[in-house]
């Protein structure tokens, strides 16, 4: 899903694929692929534009994108496994 492969950005396309699934038409049954196509520009424009995203300081991204400076995330971060560590639970050292 990500170019670089990394699993930690594979999350973050999974969760736009999650919230456009779920937030908008969740039951939607699309009768072509034309259909679902416009319907999903829709959603993107919604998602980009119109929808403040807590992780943004309650930007829309579309804001975000056209601020200078720093934004204050306001996500969690967690450590990253130290190399050589998880190897090491792997093989049940």
């Amino acid at each position: 899903m990500t170019q670089s492969g990394s699993p930690y950005e594979n999350a973050l396309a999974e969760r736009v694929n999650g919230i456009i699934k779920n937030e908008f038409f969740p039951k939607k049954i699309y009768q072509n692929h034309k259909e679902a196509k416009k319907s999903i520009a829709v959603i993107i424009g919604h998602y980009n534009g119109r929808r403040p995203h807590s992780s943004l300081n309650y930007h829309t991204p579309d804001q975000a994108h056209g601020m200078a400076g720093e934004i204050k995330k306001r996500w969690r971060g967690y450590p990253r496994p130290q190399k050589g560590k998880e190897e090491n639970q792997v093989a049940g050292i």
